[in-house]
């Protein structure tokens, strides 16, 4: 309340003519609350002192936020009390950090985090909420510093003389300001909590209204006592928010990998509200093939629980994919896991893989809100997807759908805090979601516009997770597709198609090693998969070499004596290719195989 230029205030400003205190007369300031009727502060009762007090309790503190609970103590005690009030947090604990003991060497480093003054002395406003109080080597030593940061101990002049202003000030000119202000009494107190010293709170009086006295004294060191309480909550609170919100952005991808045929982006907004911070998350893998799968969930609840579920259940996802497992397939092993986590969570999940090849995506829902579809033509509509019940639920199998999207159409997957709402019904709200989106160029679609509306004009008071995936327009260049005869020769045709796209694309020394294995995966097709289906090669970050076939049993490498002769081929591709893996399909399996390409 200094009026110094070494303050800064966090808070929203709560100054003359701004709220019932700067609308309240001159002889309503002089009394301290209803409790204390009409009668002046300088003959209020011992019982109207402590009503006054006892009513701290519902006025502050009502929120877990820490600068707001810094402005209501302002707040509360201006007219009542004083003619205008400060409140001072330390810079360590605005950070989350504990607060610190007085040491009696130096003066920690401070914020200004709450202002409110009577109309009579706004002239001592001072700068703006949030400048952090700087001592420079030219700065005076105020009574503040001395005795409220240092030793913990409150500073009270009664009766101001001249001299005394700068005593209070910490600079000249905000001591002149004061003086003019006709500011006669001044009172300060640490905010201790604890054991710990979390800032102090400071009040002045001026024209009109009695000095300060011992009594005020016990008052206001009474009230910093419950205030300093209500602050370190709110910083307790606040850094276990900032640790779950650290915890579940670890937990997310932190970049999206190349998909071929699809632009993704993804964003995730953590909630406005203090508690809805929770098990919002999502994922985007590279399949084999020039696949991508694209994964949404939402953990039923919030805090650190919340946030620790939706850790496993991703990695459990992520496991799965790695086995490029159908979506369907994913959601039942995924229910499976979250019954036997002891939290006994729930949780819903949407699973998308697309295939650039015909650009489709194959969905499955587990108790999830529907995704939306855009043509890129000005239609939205929500994907009529069988919806299955939530992971954890026991309740499987799960019904997957195959949908075809054109060239720059749109796929927006999110979680239930874009669209929930305390004033409007679930449809309402979608309703207005598809509205929007509709109404959003492809570049802000695309750059997470949706992510920012908040439902029904309010504030979002849930985690939010976005993603949206666009098919690029034309096909990607690096992906070719054959259909292969279901006869002895499928394996030489094989090689051929092979031999010759990687002369196109200037591969050709990747050649001998391709032919080798491309036979190989056609000739188990032929034997064991009642011949071969189709022939994919996809030139990406590698080259990947895919066949498919009917055949229901997975291909597993054999050991092979000396004598045998067969059973050697799965292990000359595990040889020569960095990896390769196979995973079922509805009509059977696919078997793909993995080479680096040349430096």
């Amino acid at each position: 309340m200094n009026g110094g230029k070494g303050r800064r205030r966090l808070a929203s400003r709560a100054s003359a003519g701004k709220g019932a205190a700067a609308h309240r007369s001159a002889g309503a300031r002089r009394r301290l609350g209803r409790s204390a009727g009409e009668v002046p502060l300088d003959r209020i009762t011992t019982r109207d002192r402590l009503a006054w007090l006892n009513s701290a309790g519902s006025r502050i503190g009502t929120t877990l936020d820490l600068e707001r609970t810094a402005q209501e103590l302002a707040e509360f005690t201006v007219p009542g009390f004083a003619d205008g009030a400060a409140v001072d947090i330390l810079e360590s604990v605005l950070r989350g950090e504990e607060g610190s003991r007085w040491t009696g060497r130096g003066v920690p480093l401070m914020r200004a985090t709450a202002l409110c003054a009577i109309e009579e002395l706004s002239a001592l406003e001072p700068t703006p909420v949030g400048e952090t109080f700087v001592r420079t080597e030219q700065a005076h030593e105020t009574l503040l510093h001395r005795y409220c940061l240092r030793q913990g101990k409150p500073v009270m002049v009664s009766r101001m003389r001249s001299d005394d202003f700068i005593k209070v000030a910490p600079t000249e000119s905000a001591a002149a300001k004061m003086r003019a202000a006709g500011v006669h009494s001044y009172l300060a107190v640490p905010l201790i909590a604890r054991g710990l010293l979390l800032g102090s709170a400071d009040f002045v009086r001026g024209p009109g209204t009695p000095p300060f006295s011992s009594t005020d004294l016990a008052l206001a060191e009474h009230l910093a006592s419950q205030a300093a309480v209500y602050i370190d909550n709110a910083r307790l609170y606040g850094r276990e928010r900032e640790h779950v919100i650290s915890l579940q952005r670890s937990l997310l991808p932190r970049a999206t990998p190349v998909t071929p045929g699809l632009r993704v982006q993804a964003e995730y907004a953590p909630s406005t509200a203090h508690h809805g911070v929770g098990g919002d998350w999502y994922d985007v893998m590279a399949l084999p093939g020039g696949r991508t799968a694209l994964m949404v969930g939402d953990v039923m609840g919030h805090g650190l629980p919340a946030a620790a579920t939706m850790g496993r259940l991703r990695a459990v996802a992520r496991t799965l994919m790695t086995l490029d497992m159908a979506p369907e397939r994913v959601l039942a092993r995924l229910d499976l896991a979250t019954r036997d986590l002891e939290d006994e969570q729930v949780a819903t999940f949407l699973c998308a893989v697309f295939d650039p090849a015909d650009s489709t995506y194959t969905l499955a829902s587990a108790g999830h809100l529907p995704p939306l579809l855009l043509d890129g033509r000005g239609s939205a509509e929500f994907v009529d997807l069988p919806i299955g019940a939530p992971l954890g639920a026991g309740v499987i199998p799960y019904d997957p759908i195959r949908l075809k999207v054109q060239a720059g159409g749109h796929l927006v997957m999110y979680t239930d805090g874009l669209v929930k709402s305390r004033h409007a019904d679930l449809d309402h709200q979608l309703e207005r979601l598809r509205s929007a989106a509709r109404g959003l160029a492809p570049e802000a679609l695309e750059g997470g516009g949706l992510i920012g509306s908040a439902p029904a004009g309010t504030a979002r008071f849930d985690e939010a997770v976005l993603l949206v995936a666009t098919i690029a327009s034309p096909a990607p260049t690096g992906l070719r597709e054959w259909q292969l005869p279901q006869e002895g020769r499928a394996a030489s045709v094989a090689r051929g198609l092979v031999t010759n796209q990687l002369a196109a694309w200037d591969l050709t020394e990747l050649a001998d090693v391709c032919e080798l294995v491309v036979s190989e995966l056609v000739g188990n097709a032929l034997r064991y998969g009642n011949g071969p289906g189709r022939l994919r090669l996809l030139r990406g970050e590698r080259l990947v070499v895919e066949v498919s076939d009917t055949g229901p049993d997975l291909p597993q490498i054999q050991h092979a004596d000396l004598s045998d002769e067969g059973g050697r081929g799965l292990q000359l591709i595990n040889m020569l290719c960095r990896r390769w893996g196979s995973c079922r399909t509805v009509t059977g399996k696919v078997v793909w195989a993995e080479q680096n390409l040349p430096s």
